[in-house]
């Protein structure tokens, strides 16, 4: 670490406001990659549509402790990958973990990365090497953007406010007669952060709970989000637009078209235009200001598994399978050779931040359904609270208790793909209500 940042970061007076400094990296590959999120025969991208990115913006309050958030244009993160990115910057620029949230758009139209959804893919092996490399870049562009911003940091104005979008729908009610009596819940809040230096907005931080998953051919592209945050870098020039993904895990944009990949690109593009739209409404009246300093929170819960098939029952099935359903039984079998029986939990790490009395920011992990955003929203403020997930390492859906009690893909079937043994025993949001409970307290001034 140069000596200008260390500087910058330690050594310097304590200062009465924020300083804030943001960046962006181009992550877009340069050559045809394994595309990621969905299984089945590997994708190999044939163009790109629109450059993908990296984004951080950093912050420092009054007491002079930095905070960094990165947004990616990825579908996620494993836990290999968020150690090997919080440990670099934790050395590097001796970050405090609970200072460094890692959300990613869970971006569909994006390379596959390390181990992420590893059970989806069956690479040959000038696939594994191509995306071997690409997982190289995307480690030396982390580490370069968070690097960009805390060198980018000067005085800098907070503030927020929330409009509203109407692209997301919930998809367990909109998919078939099966699912005909599932709710529909949705969250439709897009929340926004600018920040200006010498009134002029730098960086706009926003939003929205729904899949990014508009599209689904062999382009390269950040999806809606990728296309709300090209719009808003252009009607705010100089500015970087930073896209987080709230808690969309049960909802997808809707309608959407498949196999007519111009088609469902003008619709990616409407539903990028609707969302951009919201945020420059929002923007265009008064806004909150937003004042530190920031407290950090980070803690950890165990989510406990269903019992799931035993070995013998593995074994039997196996051979009547193939392709993904073949890699999960395989992957099981495994544990029970390895450890004696699959995992009966999984860790869940949570982080609360707090600004000055008045806004909380809650960052869940893995794929949580709409649940969680409504409930701590009304339970810690409609108007300044922004819950979101997709942070840390992509371990599963998140159910909440009315998911895992009316099943579906979300609650059960998707655990397997995730390499999970069973689905989550009941209490699954009681765990993760009273962790979040917990360090909203511990964050209170």
């Amino acid at each position: 670490m140069s000596f200008i940042i260390a500087s910058l970061l330690f050594n310097g007076p304590v200062f009465s406001s924020w300083h804030a400094g943001v960046a962006k990296v181009d992550i877009t590959p340069q050559e045809s990659v394994p595309l990621a999120g969905y299984g089945g025969k590997t994708r190999m991208s044939e163009n790109v549509l629109h450059p993908i990115w990296i984004k951080a913006l950093a912050l420092r309050d009054e007491t002079n402790e930095v905070h960094v958030i990165v947004t990616a244009d990825l579908v996620g993160l494993s836990e290999k990958m968020v150690n090997i990115i919080a440990g670099n910057a934790i050395k590097r620029y001796k970050l405090k973990r609970e200072n460094l949230i890692l959300n990613t758009s869970h971006n569909h139209s994006c390379p596959v990365t390390e181990d992420v959804l590893w059970l989806y893919y069956e690479f040959t092996p000038n696939e594994a090497a191509v995306k071997d490399r690409y997982t190289a870049l995307v480690y030396s562009k982390y580490n370069e953007v968070i690097e960009q911003a805390l060198t980018n940091m000067k005085p800098a104005e907070l503030h927020f406010e929330q409009g509203l979008a109407g692209i997301a729908v919930n998809r367990r009610r909109s998919r078939g007669s099966e699912t005909r009596s599932f709710g529909g819940q949705v969250d439709q809040d897009v929340p926004v952060i600018t920040v200006k230096f010498e009134g002029q907005i730098k960086a706009i931080l926003f939003g929205y709970s729904c899949h990014t998953t508009a599209l689904g051919g062999l382009t390269i592209s950040g999806d809606y989000a990728g296309f709300a945050q090209l719009e808003l870098e252009k009607s705010f020039p100089g500015a970087i637009a930073l896209f987080i993904q709230n808690c969309g895990g049960d909802a997808n944009p809707l309608p959407r078209i498949r196999g007519n990949d111009e088609q469902a690109s003008t619709l990616a593009l409407m539903y990028g235009s609707i969302l951009a739209e919201s945020v420059k409404q929002v923007i265009a009246l008064p806004m909150n200001v937003l004042s530190g300093p920031i407290r950090a929170v980070m803690g950890e819960t165990e989510l406990k598994l269903k019992e799931g098939l035993s070995l013998t029952e593995l074994q039997e099935k196996l051979p009547s399978l193939s392709g993904m359903e073949k890699r999960e039984i395989e992957h099981q079998i495994s544990q029970y050779k390895s450890f004696g029986s699959p995992p009966d939990k999984v860790k869940y790490p949570v982080q609360v931040w707090r600004f000055g009395k008045e806004f909380i920011l809650i960052a869940l992990t893995g794929e949580t359904v709409v649940d969680y955003s409504l409930k701590f929203k009304g339970r810690y403020g409609w108007n300044d609270t922004w819950v979101f997930g997709y942070n840390n390492n992509l371990l599963s859906y998140i159910p909440s208790e009315r998911v895992l009690k009316e099943g579906g893909y979300e609650g059960t079937t998707g655990m397997l793909e995730y390499g999970h043994r069973a689905q989550y025993k009941e209490g699954v949001e009681d765990q993760i209500s009273k962790i979040v409970h917990e360090l909203v307290k511990k964050s209170d001034y």
